[in-house]
Parts: structure tokens; C-alpha cells; sequence
């Protein structure tokens, strides 16, 4: 399937999540000549975010994303944590015009179960841009797991993120925590959830389950052949 994927695009509802997700993934896909765009749906707001820190994170996903090969990062500027306050038909108008202009036939999202709700709508605003319609829409849809979101959600009552595509990332996991590690506000060291050794410990596990050092485990929404 990997080697199918020519262009990719990844939506993430704040920055450093898309590297959580699928960063190795990402990091493969550009060593393979795959064009690879990033949307990240929102942002810090003051009062509630400062300002100089917003401006730093957006730096550090700059940073991160070239690392892993990304060629092209998009920002849509939603206020982090208040999406729920915004009109659906904005967030999905924007979230399309995105989809639309990078044409990607693979499109990553959050997983529909993350305990964060700007995690879901940007899902649901996904899964709109997505909507197979005429003949340029993405072939494939993975959701991808979001640590300290996605195991966080409420078993049996939220959708339990059970993946069924495993993608290699063996060569890549260096690369992938060299750019998280770039998220230098947002790293927390160990057990936090958000550490290191937390996500080198899941793409062991993941990979573990297909026989392989290291892997993102994924959940297939559509794929069209």
C-alpha cells in the first residue's frame, strides 16, 4: 500500500500531533518521493495562550516538519480549544478548500475517539472534505493515534482505536523522535505520556504485533481501488 501513495496529506488538530501519529510514516513516505502536506487546524489564542509561546510552537512544527520531509505546512489558524464555538460550516469550508488544494490520494486524520473534541470535529470536518464525490477526493483514509488523546477516551462508551494497517517505520523511528524532540515545548520527560521513551515504547509494540522493530499503527477508514 505504501508504495501506492504519491501524495499525502496529514491533519492535525494542533501542532506535534501529526508527528505523534505518523511521523515515521511521514518520514518514509518523503524518503519513497511521496509529496507530503500537513494541515494543522489550529492554534493558541490569548488570553488563554501566550502569544510568544503560539509564535514558538509554530516554529517547532516548521523545524519538525522538515526533518521529516514534509514539503509543504498549512495553518489554518482555528482557536485551539474552542472549536466547538466556531460554526460547523466554517471549520469544514476550511478544512476542504485545504483538502482541495493539495489533492492528496491518502489523507491521514485524528482518530474519531480521541478524548480532546477538537480531535473529533477536525475527524468530522476530514471525513466531509473527503466525501467521495466526482473523481478528486483521497482513495485512502488511515486515523492515526494521538498518545495522552486517543487511550485516553472512555472504553465502551467512546470508539477504542483498533488498528488494522501497520506501516513499518524501523529505518524511520530515529528520525521521528529527532522531531519530536524538536517540539521543544511540548517534550516532557518520562513516564509522561508525551516523552521519548513513550513513543519509542509504542512503535515497539506496534511493531511487535506484525513482526517488525517498529511500526504506527492505523485504523482504515476508506480506501477506494
Amino acid at each position: 500500500m505504501i508504495d501506492a501513495i504519491r501524495r499525502a496529506m496529514v491533519i492535525a488538530p494542533h501542532p506535534d500531533d501529526e508527528v505523534l501519529g505518523c511521523g515515521g510514516t511521514m518520514a518514509r513516505l518523503a524518503s519513497l518521493g511521496c509529496h507530503i502536506d500537513v494541515a494543522i487546524v489550529t492554534r493558541g489564542m490569548p488570553p488563554r495562550f501566550d502569544l510568544t509561546q503560539v509564535e514558538r510552537v509554530q516554529a517547532e512544527a516548521r523545524d519538525a516538519h522538515r526533518m521529516l520531509g514534509v514539503a509543504q505546512t498549512h495553518f489554518l489558524d482555528f482557536p485551539a480549544a474552542y472549536l466547538d464555538q466556531i460554526a460547523c460550516a466554517d471549520l469544514n469550508d476550511a478544512v476542504a478548500q485545504s483538502v482541495k488544494n493539495c489533492a492528496p490520494d491518502t489523507l491521514f486524520v485524528p482518530f474519531a475517539g480521541d478524548l480532546h473534541f477538537d480531535h473529533r470535529l477536525v475527524f468530522d470536518a476530514a471525513m466531509v472534505a473527503a466525501r467521495p464525490l466526482g473523481d478528486r477526493y483521497p482513495r485512502r483514509i488511515l486515523a492515526y493515534e494521538t498518545v495522552s488523546e486517543t487511550n485516553w477516551a472512555a472504553p465502551y462508551v467512546a470508539p477504542s482505536f483498533q488498528p488494522n494497517i501497520f506501516i513499518d517505520i524501523s529505518d524511520h523511528l530515529d528520525r521521528k523522535l529527532e522531531a519530536f524532540g524538536r517540539f521543544q515545548t511540548q517534550v516532557r520527560p518520562f513516564p509522561n505520556e508525551r516523552s521519548l521513551e513513550t513513543l519509542r515504547a509504542l512503535a515497539m509494540v506496534r511493531g511487535s504485533c506484525v513482526s517488525k522493530m517498529a511500526a504506527e499503527g492505523f485504523v482504515l477508514i476508506r480506501e477506494v481501488a
